[in-house]
């Protein structure tokens, strides 16, 4: 099924789901940690469309090359790679992805919660759930990913 038609059949769903992309918009979340968690959770879905798309987002925002390029592998990457705040995010979207493998761990849950506040760590969670139905929505019907 093409894209277009996908997208016209989930009607008011496809409007919900950019509701929440306005929302997380508005949050105190910064621009380039919502592509980089975009991106992370992306890479761990394998999905090529939003790889791509997030990847060129990502670019536009400053985040450098090499950033994009280490994201696979952000926990060997030197610690001045990523911020403390940028690990803690990606330590949540990896665990909140994987859920159904390891749940949530406690030290994750910890560290996500001395970094980012209350209503920051909702707003992560939900960056996450967002991605998610993306990827599942973008690997499902098949979206050709864009060429740059």
């Amino acid at each position: 099924m093409e894209q277009s038609k996908v997208n016209q059949l989930l009607g008011p769903a496809l409007k919900s789901l950019y509701d929440i992309e306005g929302h997380l918009r508005k949050t105190t979340l910064e621009p380039a940690l919502r592509e980089l968690i975009k991106l992370r959770v992306s890479q761990i879905n394998g999905c090529a469309y939003c790889i791509i798309y997030h990847r060129r987002d990502a670019l536009k925002l400053g985040v450098a090359e090499r950033r994009i390029h280490l994201l696979n592998a952000w926990r060997e990457a030197s610690e001045s790679e990523y911020s403390e705040r940028e690990r803690a995010a990606l330590a949540w979207a990896e665990a909140v992805t994987l859920i159904s493998q390891h749940h949530l761990p406690d030290d994750v849950y910890a560290e996500a919660g001395r970094v980012f506040s209350e209503q920051e760590l909702v707003d992560l969670n939900l960056a996450v759930m967002s991605i998610n139905s993306w990827n599942r929505l973008s690997i499902a019907f098949r979206y050709e990913p864009e060429r740059d």
